[in-house]
């Protein structure tokens, strides 16, 4: 298993040196299109690398999908949070209960090993 995950990354890293050889020229970033750029007199631009772009844009994808998803779920972490409690409570209620009244002991068991009776006829 550890040979089959030490050679996916392998290939992983090979693929990103492959891309950032194969997109090495220099783009340039701007943040706002040159109509509004000159509408505000402002226009920042950033020169960079076209790899560095795509990959800074698959980083921030993804950060963005692993944000979204822990919002989405968190009623569903509630959710096991107030049950792990509840659980935790009855437990303790029940150990509580047991000790309590019967000091380990169980009716049930105490039944199940008393002598039959014989049946009547």
């Amino acid at each position: 298993m550890r040979a089959l995950r030490t050679a996916f990354w392998g290939i992983v890293a090979i693929g990103l040196v492959i891309l950032g050889l194969a997109n090495r020229g220099m783009v340039t970033l701007r943040v706002l299109p040159e109509g509004l750029s000159g509408l505000f007199g402002v226009s920042p631009d950033l020169d960079m690398p076209l790899y560095a772009v795509i990959l800074i844009g698959v980083a921030l994808g993804l950060l963005i999908g692993f944000v979204w998803e822990w919002l989405r779920e968190r009623k569903h972490r509630s959710e096991a949070r107030k049950r792990a409690r509840e659980v935790n409570r009855l437990e303790r209620e029940v150990d509580r209960l047991r000790h309590e009244k019967h000091e380990g002991g169980d009716d049930v068991l105490a039944l199940v090993d008393a002598p039959a009776t014989p049946a009547r006829a």
